[in-house]
């Protein structure tokens, strides 16, 4: 019991170790949209359910879920992708938003945004429709944005973490999002990451990038090793056969259909050993979901076989062989194949093989759920795979990370997210290490940003009135937090408001402001100060990051030479348009205007004493 105990410590500090990573994630951003109904009756024209809609979810999918995990989990997650100009577009950036995700996508007007819409009735998924053509690709002019926006995110990443080279995560699933120049930009630029993790339908076309760490599903590892020949064999072990089927394998379950280019194996454009060559120019790139007859991948109903891109790897030779055995004999190969110092082949409900440098394969397990349970879940496996990676955790305690990661995340029907808390919860560790409240004294800040600093954590500081809280201010401090490890959040007196904002202000007393941001998840801790500018709280503090509210550049913000003198950054951070307090406050004055209020009842309702008869007369 001792042992367990200390074994989820270790793990829990490579969870706490990771915290404000710099993560840089590319690729494929989806949106995933699940409409859940009842149905209880056939309709008359055919043999079809009638379905009554009761609610529907829009959640961030591919890169984007990564993205969302990377943050969730404690990591700094910057997401690149293009997003079409349409309404899943701007969902998807509500999605990210709400993450505390860097939203640094590219808009590309007239190239929708790919959606995965499932239809539920009693939790099972009835059909799921998807949009977004995958054949029209980004033109000239997309790439080219694509590309400064890969460029400026490295940078800005690497200055938001004081030098240190990010961590790279590429999700490729064939939807249109890395044309040949995006990839052989990042196997170019390979050297500005630390750790490069992908994850790829073709894992063929990413030769060339040398990454720390390959996450192929079991159909996806079949395809490369089809698609190399098949000329190697493992040393020991089972003896292993490829032939290739006579006719079109059919599909297999959903979750197991995987895109690939069209065409020919391309066998002899593929080495069979690695090469640190770049991907040819001319070679066409993935195109998402499979031709008919290309691209399939299914495992038979014994369990014995796997077809995939005119290939069958058949295991009947071996009495009782499973897709563990046949993924733990092939790793060398896959590790040959793809250039990377681990490759983790992941099987579903079955849990994973992972084989790093020593030889030595590793496996892990899940449990098994319905299908509509685990979508993501590969997601939430790559992130903290990477997460892990990133802060050199060595490779057993990656593995453990990363499938726990997965597995607590398949409780229920949705996209897959697996946040630190709940990470940390499974572990039977505190999410939080500090007993400080959320309200603290001026004369407290200093003991607790010590402490704080002391474990490793960043420091983001914000300041405002914040007198009747909304949505936008809301919005505001999410983003803010997910900036760095802790969010302090000074609030204006009543007395400092009022030479701000005229003597009709503050609406809601200091105690009452300071309390709600105090309740909000993303706030740490909430200080009160009396002066008009918090410059001497800024000196205290000495954040990592000054946040602002705002549409105007850094350099406008008075307190940012202070900031920057004290070797901090400033950042400024868009409002929710139409959302602010002075909006509130005139709509409540326009309606007040509007009604005839009974002389009688207002005497009564003032009745209580001065603070409500105070809010009154403001109102």
């Amino acid at each position: 019991m001792a042992g367990a105990a200390a074994e989820q410590r270790r793990l829990a500090t490579v969870v706490e170790s990771w915290l404000g990573r710099p993560v840089l994630i590319v690729g494929d951003a989806m949106l995933d949209e699940w409409r859940f109904a009842d149905s209880d009756r056939l309709c008359r024209e055919a043999p079809a359910p009638v379905l009554t809609l009761r609610r529907r979810i829009s959640a961030a999918g591919g890169a984007a879920n990564t993205a969302v995990n990377v943050a969730t989990l404690g990591g700094r997650a910057v997401l690149v992708a293009p997003v079409g100009a349409d309404v899943a577009g701007d969902e998807l950036h509500d999605c990210l938003d709400r993450a505390g995700v860097w939203d640094r996508t590219v808009n590309q007007p007239g190239r929708p945004t790919p959606v995965k819409r499932r239809m539920l009735a009693g939790n099972q998924i009835l059909l799921r429709e998807d949009s977004g053509d995958p054949d029209d690709a980004l033109d000239p002019e997309g790439v080219t944005r694509l590309l400064t926006a890969l460029d400026c995110a490295t940078e800005e990443l690497r200055a938001a973490a004081g030098g240190e080279a990010p961590t790279l995560v590429v999700c490729d699933y064939g939807l249109g999002a890395l044309p040949a120049p995006v990839r052989a930009w990042l196997v170019e630029q390979r050297e500005r990451y630390a750790t490069v993790a992908l994850d790829a339908h073709d894992l063929a076309d990413w030769r060339g990038l040398a990454p720390t760490v390959v996450t192929p599903s079991f159909a996806e590892a079949t395809r490369l090793l089809a698609r190399a020949g098949g000329t190697t064999r493992p040393a020991a072990g089972t003896e292993l056969h490829l032939e290739h089927p006579d006719g079109d394998p059919s599909d297999g379950p959903s979750e197991m259909t995987v895109g690939a280019a069209p065409g020919e194996a391309r066998t002899d454009d593929v080495p069979a050993e690695p090469t640190l060559e770049s991907p040819r120019a001319d070679r066409p790139g993935p195109v998402g979901e499979p031709t008919p007859g290309e691209g399939r991948v299914a495992l038979t109903g014994d369990g014995l076989s796997v077809t995939g891109t005119g290939v069958t790897v058949n295991t009947q030779a071996g009495e009782g062989v499973d897709r563990a055995v046949l993924a733990e004999s092939r790793l060398a190969e896959l590790r040959a194949h793809t250039g990377a110092d681990v490759v983790a082949v992941t099987l579903d409900t079955e849990g994973a093989v992972v084989g790093g440098a020593d030889g030595e394969p590793r496996r892990s397990h899940s449990t098994p759920v319905p299908a509509s349970h685990a979508v993501g879940a590969g997601d939430a496996y790559l992130a903290a795979m990477t997460l892990a990676l990133a802060a050199e955790a060595p490779l057993p305690t990656a593995a453990q990370l990363a499938q726990l990661a997965a597995t607590i995340t398949v409780s229920d029907t949705g996209t897959c997210v697996c946040r630190r808390e709940d990470l940390l919860t499974a572990l039977n560790q505190p999410s939080e290490t500090t007993s400080h409240p959320a309200l603290v004294g001026s004369d407290e800040l200093d003991a607790i940003v010590a402490e704080y600093r002391e474990a490793g954590r960043s420091v983001v500081f914000t300041n405002g009135c914040f007198d009747v809280l909304h949505r936008g201010h809301v919005r505001y401090l999410e983003q803010a937090r997910a900036l760095g490890d802790l969010l302090i959040v000074a609030v204006n007196s009543d007395g400092s408001v009022r030479r701000l904002k005229g003597p009709d202000r503050p609406v809601n007393p200091v105690e009452d402001r300071g309390a709600l941001l105090a309740a909000l998840a993303c706030v740490d801790h909430v200080v009160v100060f009396e002066e008009d500018s918090p410059a001497a709280l800024i000196e205290a503090v000495r954040p990592d990051i000054y946040v602002k509210g705002g549409d105007y550049p850094p350099e406008l913000v008075p307190e940012a030479p202070l900031v920057r003198r004290l070797g901090g950054q400033v950042r400024t951070l868009g409002y929710v348009p139409d959302r602010s307090t002075s909006a509130i406050i005139e709509r409540i004055r326009s309606h007040s205007k509007d009604r005839e209020p009974d002389p009688s009842a207002y005497a009564k309702d003032r009745e209580p004493g001065p603070s409500l008869s105070t809010r009154t007369q403001t109102s």
